[in-house]
């Protein structure tokens, strides 16, 4: 009777042990970290991508933020990130032609349309001659910049020139503009000194503006505009790696979309394929 009570009460044991190894198996599931190279402290959009990541495949980002345009680039090349989120398709490329490394897109994010911007002037026809005004001294953001001034009529830019157009590369200045050439990430601290500067949205949004309100003129958003979406970059060997073609799909959601429009208020735009499209009266406040 004693060998048989010890018996069913190990056997008791080992059920209950088996059924402890079934539900640990699946809660010890190990988390893989991606480490996310961004710009500045708004990466609302990243948050919620993060969020649902963890919760839905154990991958938790882990966003390594920046303070210029420059490190984000470094740091994944040198493996200090596995991806980063900040620059356009073209800051991407010319990167890469002046540094021979081999960074690729793996996914388009939003479009951030670069602003004019003036703690003095309310419009830009109030510009006067010789007017002080600063543009990023990269040569993909300062080829935009100069886009931006032509628009406003200000100057005029050789065509030939195309999206990567340098200050050598303006035909007339009939303001005679006093263009400076500053790292992108100062253009907004240089208000205080300068009459005009040329921002990009993510800079503008760190340093307090709302670009959907206070851009005295801001890049229209259309079929030209592809230069300039921004992507997720990973290093060429990676571009196949499931893990990051996961964090891809995961931003690329309706969701992510929505916060998008929360929280920049018509300062980003989505721009991967399906996303939701621009409403007529969003693409024209791009023109501001």
């Amino acid at each position: 009777m004693k060998l048989k009570l010890a018996a069913a009460g190990l056997a008791a044991v080992l059920s209950v042990s088996l059924v402890g190894c079934s539900g640990s198996s699946s809660d010890s599931e190990e988390t893989t970290t991606v480490k996310v190279g961004v710009y500045g402290d708004n990466n609302e959009p990243w948050e919620t991508a993060a969020a649902n990541l963890e919760e839905n495949e154990n991958i938790e980002i882990e966003l390594v933020k920046f303070s210029d345009y420059v490190q984000p680039n470094q740091a994944l090349s040198d493996g200090s990130v596995d991806l980063n989120s900040f620059q356009t398709q073209i800051y991407l490329e010319t990167y890469n032609s002046e540094h021979g490394t081999d960074l690729t897109s793996i996914g388009y994010t939003i479009i951030e349309p670069m602003g004019l911007y003036s703690n003095t002037y309310d419009d830009l026809d109030a510009l006067p001659d010789g007017a002080t005004v600063t543009i990023p001294n990269d040569v993909s953001n300062g080829g935009r910049a100069l886009k931006l001034l032509e628009k406003a009529g200000l100057i005029t830019v050789d065509p030939e020139a195309g999206v990567t157009g340098t200050k050598e590369d303006i035909t007339d200045n009939p303001k005679n503009l006093q263009i400076t050439e500053l790292d992108a990430a100062q253009t907004a601290r240089s208000l205080s000194d300068s009459d005009l500067a040329a921002i990009n949205a993510d800079i503008a949004v760190d340093a307090g503006l709302l670009p959907s309100e206070d851009a005295l003129l801001r890049e229209e958003v259309g079929e030209e505009s592809a230069p300039y979406y921004n992507v997720i970059a990973a290093r060429a060997e990676d571009t196949d790696n499931e893990t990051y073609k996961k964090v891809v799909e995961y931003f690329q959601t309706e969701e992510v979309a929505q916060t998008i429009a929360d929280a920049y208020k018509g300062s980003q735009f989505p721009v991967w394929e399906g996303a939701p499209s621009l409403s007529p009266s969003a693409a024209q406040s791009t023109a501001a």
